[in-house]
Order: structure tokens, then C-alpha cells, then sequence
């Protein structure tokens, strides 16, 4: 057998570009006299915008400096050993760059079996051990702490989780295994399946205190003075710290089961991280730790080796990384101050872009619209939403009043616009509409100011032909629900320049959006592939497959909802517009289905009725539909589908409406909430062949998003 050092040194080899996290140990004497005490701090050196992570020469760090304290308490030393981070951080787990630099199966044993060698020791040592989460702690920067007898948390602490199941890992250093045994298996079930699974949901200080994570909670301003009197306390026998008796009867298989159902709505099966967690939780029912801790390696190695992982970490680096950077945005010192905004029209969709640009800017936003019932309407929306933030303490009185105050509405454009730095609109889907608007808005608006449509299909050049500045237009799509999806396609018209460009990127950062450069090309990029994608589906309903069989078609992509849901959330009567643009761009692979036709014309809201809880088709739905003879299977829907989709994506990205297939996937993850497992779309079209089949290529080099050669 290979001893921990060995397994470390053999995995660092691996990975020699790691940014290494030491382990400081310094000692000092705890207050009342209780005795001399080791503290050891994991720092990488740099700041807090660099935070600390575990690769394998981090760990070997860790582990000598555990081989220190251990000796120390073995001699009678010291009384106590803590960890703790450096400012703002305590760590956030495993480097993700050297996993994906791992190509066989017995390496990634060898970082679960390194991991849990090192960590289970602070459990072991002949002193008590204490945690203080200073700060951010995800993955193995949270089993550090698990580890330990105790744990105290900073109130201020902004982020903690354990996020492995939504990349497509397990908690494989001890997580899956521990915290059931220690909060219980349903708070476990929350936080590694549910809070993974809902788009990685973070943990603040207080909810790690209040779900048993930690012991104790102090402030941040003085956290770690606070939590080593608090330690102080509890060696001295002042302070019991008395945990909850875990119900390890039905309570724990309810569970589980409860994590199976809450997987199976997420990933409907499709990925296999959550079920090899919930393996792992239901087995650390009895207990026995180190059997748990080989479950958790053997899952570790398996999904370190296999393809979700892989594209869970591609899609991670593209959110973290490439959004941050966006391909093609021109230079920021091009960009204009925008000091007020302008928003054309005061509907749903215009209030909650005036709501985000108020928040986001703090500047002041008018509203326009075609009568004062509907501007009051707008105006009136923004300050509900607003006193909402304030009964959530998310904004204070005060600030709450300067936001309303910086909001308002005007029927008269030259009043409203006439010293706006950017004007949006949100009117009608329809060419002379919006080209009415922007001739309106160009004759008040002052020279510099930008013009931007949130059109979701629609030419921005066409949009701007008319105008005697084109050059100022700039496309600015956003996605519903705006607050909540990041995505913002910024679309470059023919006639766009650098600096309009550059002020709408300038603007997109401050909204806190991924903003993405596209070419303006026929509805962009998600609504291009959406709309291909739900009309490939469309397509065999119309020939005869039923319903049921083209829905559950698709569910191996573990797609955040069916297509006909989804529908129903875009509306059909939207939906059914940007086909027919599509359509009349593309005329030989984008169609118009009757069949939705009928639905839109019938003013239903969707395919399906709620009533017994869940979606069954609507009989008056069904009633409409003119379905021919043609009935495929599953797999053959699938493949229909899915060859449609690869073969839209390489023709978009032949005529360059992006730079590359990375921005293709970033916008679906983004936009359209398209799952990290898949990696957006592009790595598994290439995974299952689709790609190579369809276009003779694929769209990634192989080891992006996929395994090492």
C-alpha cells in the first residue's frame, strides 16, 4: 500500500502548475489559563480575490503540519489545534485545474484516498480540534471543518457550500459520509442535493449555525478572538456543546428518498453524481465512518473518470472565466459615463429592465409610454418591487427612498430622453414599431446617447437603417425572468461602433450580466437554438408521434424543463413569432407548425392543464391537434432532435454569431439554464457522436470538456 505522502507526491507531479496553500502553525496561550494552543492557518499567498484551494501539494502541506500539532498533543504540548483561513476565505476545496488534468482511473483514487488520509487525522488527534470559518468554505474547505470536533462560523461569512453534485463530483473528502451523521440526513440531503442542484445556492454564517453545521457564531469583526474565548470555554468545561440525537430510522430512508425525488426533477436520471451522493448517505445510516469514506472514493474516481465532470468543470471555467472576458467586447477605455436611462415602454418586461437598471446603476431611469395609465403602471411596479427588497432588510429605508425617488415615468419623450446616456426599448416585436420608436428617440435624445433594443429576434441593422446615426444602435437582449438569468446577448449591427459597443459592455458589467458578443443574425444565439430545437420537436408531434413519447424524448439531457413547458413559460404566441422570423430566414430548416398555430389562434397558454398537480395534456389542446401517421420512438425523436441542433450550431458557427463554440454553450447555461453536466450543449453532441455524425467534426478539441487522450 501506498502511503499518503507517496499518493501526494505522485498526484502533485501531475499537476506542477498548482497555486499552493501553506499550512502556518503558530501557537499562543488561550485566555483564562487554559493552556498553549496550535492554530493553523491555510493561506495561498494571495488576496482574497485569489481564494485558497486543496490540490495535492496543499494537502501534503496540511498533512505536515497536522504531523506537528499531533506530536505536539501526543507530548501534552498543547490543549487544542484549530484551522482557520486567511482574510475573507477559509478554503474552497479541491483545484478543479488539476482534476481535469487527471487521465486514469487509479490517479483519482489516489485524491480521494490522499484527501480523506489527511483530513480524518484531525479527527484522531489526542486533543480536541476546532474549525472557525472565517470565511467563503466550499467542497473540501467545508470537510476540513467537518473533520473536526468543532466548529464556529463568522456571521459575515457570504458563501458556503458543498457544491461537488452540481459540477458532477461527490463531497468525496468526508462531506457525504459526516455531516448526515452530524445535522442529520435530511438537512445533508438539502445541502448536498438541493442547494447543489438549484444553480449551486450558497449558505450565509447564519444558516450554517442554525442547521448544526457549526457550534457557535460570532461577527466578523472580530470572529476569531470570539471563537478562541469560545474554545477557551469549552476546554475548560464551561461551555457544552450538545448536538441533536440523529434519527437513523425512517426519518433517514425518507431522506434519501426525498434527495431522489429532488434529483429526479433536476436531472431526471441523466447525470449520475446526486444518485452516487445519495448511494453514500443512505449507507452512512449505520454509522461506520471509514466505510463511507471508501464509498466516497471509489464515486470520486469513477465520476473524476467520466464525462459530466469533465463538462461540469468546462462549464464552470466558461461562467468563472470566459464570461468575464468576453470574446470579441471592445476596449473599456472607449466606453461613455451613463448617467441616466431611458426605457420605451413601461409593460412588463420595460419595468422590470428599468427595476435592474435603478438597482444596478443607482442613476436615474424614466419610463415612457403611449398613456399615463400605463407609465403609473410601470412606475408603480418598480416601487412594489422596491418596497419588497425593503421588507426582505435587503435594501434600508433610505436607500429604499433614493431608489423611488431616482424612478419615473413621462408620456413626452423630448422630456423624459432629452439628457439620457442610454435608451432601451421594450415595445412590440414588430420592424416598424421599433423603428418608429428609435426615429422618435433619435430626434430628442442627445448625440452620444446609445440606442439599444431588447428585440429577442428582430435585425438590429435593418432596425437602424433608418436613422441618421445608425452607428449608436446596439442590440441588448436580455432573458426572462431579468432578474434572475444572467445571460445578455449584446448584438453588433452592421453600422455599430467601437465605443457604442464598448459602453453597452461598459453598462452590462455594472447590470452584474454575462454579457456575450453576437453577430446580428436571425434571433442570436439561444432563441436560434431553441427555436430549432422545440420546432424539430414540434415537427414530429405534427407527423404523428403523440405527445408523451416526443416530450420524454429529450429527458436524458436533464433539461431544466421539458420543451412544452417551456413553451408555455416563453409563451406560445411568442414562440410562434420567432419561428415565422426563423422561417422566413431560414425557410428549408425552420418551420411554422400548424399545430401551434392552432393553439396560439385558440389563445391557449400551453399544451397542458395543471389541475391534478401535475402537467397532463389539455383536452381542448387535444382537440386542436392534426397529427399525421408518422410515429416514431423515443430514440428516434432524440436523434432527430439532437442531429437538428448539432447541425444549427456548426451553421451558426460558420457564419461567425460567435467567435467560438465556448460562447455557444456560455449563452445556453446562462440564458436558457441549460445544466453544467452537459457543459451547455457542444460537449455532449460531441460525447455521443452527434457532432462527428452530423457535421464531421467535432466541436471541441478532444480533453476539452472530456477526459485526456
Amino acid at each position: 500500500m501506498s502511503t499518503t505522502a507517496e499518493l501526494l507526491k505522485g498526484a502533485a507531479e501531475l499537476f506542477p502548475g498548482e497555486v499552493v496553500t501553506r499550512a502556518h502553525v503558530r501557537h499562543f496561550d488561550l485566555p483564562s489559563g487554559v493552556g498553549r494552543f496550535a492554530l493553523i492557518t491555510l493561506d495561498n499567498g494571495h488576496d482574497h480575490t485569489k481564494p485558497t484551494t486543496l490540490g495535492p501539494q496543499s494537502l501534503a502541506n496540511i498533512d505536515a503540519a497536522i504531523d506537528q500539532v499531533e506530536k505536539e498533543a501526543a507530548d501534552g504540548d498543547i490543549v487544542g489545534v484549530g484551522v482557520t483561513g486567511k482574510p475573507f476565505i477559509f478554503a474552497v476545496g479541491a483545484d478543479l485545474k488539476g482534476v481535469e488534468l487527471l487521465k486514469r482511473h487509479e490517479d483519482a483514487l489516489a485524491i480521494g484516498k490522499g484527501g480523506h488520509d489527511v483530513l480524518k487525522r484531525l479527527a484522531n488527534l489526542a486533543v480536541p480540534s476546532f474549525a472557525y470559518y472565517n470565511g467563503a468554505a466550499m467542497g473540501g474547505g467545508v470537510e476540513i471543518g467537518l473533520h473536526c470536533t468543532y466548529r464556529t462560523v463568522s456571521a459575515a461569512l457570504p458563501a458556503f457550500s458543498l457544491p461537488e453534485v452540481f459540477l458532477g463530483l461527490v463531497p468525496g473528502w468526508g462531506g457525504c459520509t459526516l455531516l448526515p451523521n452530524l445535522i442529520g440526513a435530511d438537512k445533508a440531503v438539502s445541502v448536498i442535493i438541493e442547494n447543489s442542484l438549484n444553480q449551486n445556492r450558497q449558505l450565509k454564517g447564519a444558516q450554517v449555525f442554525e442547521l448544526g453545521i457549526a457550534d457557535a457564531i460570532f461577527e466578523g469583526a472580530d470572529f476569531l478572538e470570539q471563537s478562541l474565548i469560545w474554545t477557551a470555554s469549552v476546554l475548560k468545561g464551561e461551555i457544552t456543546v450538545e448536538r441533536p440525537v440523529i434519527d437513523r430510522g425512517e426519518a433517514w430512508d425518507r431522506a434519501v428518498a426525498r434527495g431522489r425525488f429532488v434529483a429526479d426533477g433536476k436531472v431526471h436520471g441523466a447525470a449520475p453524481a446526486a444518485y452516487r451522493a445519495l448511494d453514500i448517505i443512505a449507507a452512512a445510516k449505520n454509522g461506520d465512518l471509514q466505510q463511507g469514506y471508501d464509498a466516497e472514493d471509489r464515486a470520486l474516481a469513477d465520476l473524476i473518470m467520466g464525462g459530466e465532470l469533465r463538462s461540469g468543470i468546462y462549464a464552470f471555467n466558461l461562467v468563472q472565466k470566459r464570461a468575464k472576458r468576453p470574446a470579441g467586447a471592445p476596449d473599456k477605455s472607449l466606453a461613455r459615463p451613463v448617467t441616466k436611462v431611458g426605457v420605451v415602454g413601461a409593460g412588463l418586461m420595460a419595468s422590470q429592465l428599468a427595476l435592474l437598471f435603478l438597482r444596478r446603476l443607482e442613476v436615474p431611469v424614466v419610463l415612457t409610454d403611449i398613456d399615463q395609465e400605463r407609465v403609473d403602471k410601470g412606475v408603480g411596479y418598480v416601487h412594489a418591487e422596491i418596497d419588497k427588497l425593503l421588507g426582505k432588510g435587503r435594501v434600508d429605508q433610505d436607500k429604499a427612498n433614493r431608489l423611488k425617488g431616482l424612478v419615473s415615468g413621462v408620456l413626452d419623450k423630448a422630456e423624459g430622453f432629452a439628457d439620457a446616456d442610454f435608451v432601451i426599448e421594450a415595445v412590440f416585436e414588430e420592424m416598424g414599431v421599433k423603428q418608429k420608436v428609435f426615429a422618435e428617440v433619435e430626434a430628442v435624445a442627445p448625440a452620444h446617447a446609445i440606442l439599444a433594443t431588447n428585440t429577442s429576434s428582430l435585425s438590429v441593422s435593418e432596425m437602424a437603417s433608418k436613422l441618421k446615426h445608425p452607428e449608436r444602435v446596439v442590440g441588448f437582449h436580455f432573458f426572462n425572468p431579468v432578474a434572475i438569468l444572467p445571460l445578455l446577448e449584446i448584438v453588433r449591427g452592421e453600422q455599430t461602433d467601437e465605443a457604442s459597443l464598448a459602453t453597452a459592455f461598459g453598462v452590462a458589467r455594472k447590470l452584474k450580466k454575462t454579457a456575450v458578443l453576437v453577430k446580428d443574425a436571425p434571433a442570436f444565439v439561444v432563441n436560434r437554438i431553441l427555436t430549432r430545437f422545440m420546432g424539430e420537436i414540434q415537427n414530429v408531434i405534427d407527423e404523428g408521434t403523440p405527445v408523451p413519447v416526443a416530450e420524454k424524448a429529450v429527458e436524458p439531457l436533464g433539461l431544466p424543463m421539458s420543451p412544452l413547458v417551456l413553451l408555455e413559460l416563453v409563451g406560445p404566441a411568442i414562440g410562434l413569432h420567432v419561428s415565422e422570423t426563423l422561417n422566413r430566414a431560414f425557410p428549408e430548416r425552420f418551420t411554422v407548425s400548424p399545430n401551434l398555430k392552432a393553439v396560439v389562434e385558440a389563445g391557449k397558454r400551453g399544451f397542458y392543464t395543471y389541475d391534478s398537480g401535475k402537467p397532463e395534456l389539455d383536452p381542448e389542446v387535444a382537440a386542436l391537434l392534426k397529427q399525421g401517421d408518422t410515429v416514431l420512438t423515443e430514440e428516434q425523436v432524440r436523434d432527430r432532435v439532437l442531429d437538428a441542433v448539432a447541425q444549427e450550431i456548426g451553421l451558426m458557427l460558420d457564419e461567425g454569431v460567435v467567435a467560438e463554440a465556448q460562447d455557444i454553450d456560455l449563452c445556453l447555461i446562462t440564458g436558457a439554464g441549460w445544466p453544467f453536466h452537459l457543459g451547455g450543449i457542444t460537449p455532449y453532441l460531441d460525447r455521443e457522436g452527434v457532432a462527428e455524425r452530423v457535421n464531421g467534426k467535432r466541436f471541441l478539441a478532444p480533453g476539452a470538456a472530456s477526459v485526456p487522450a
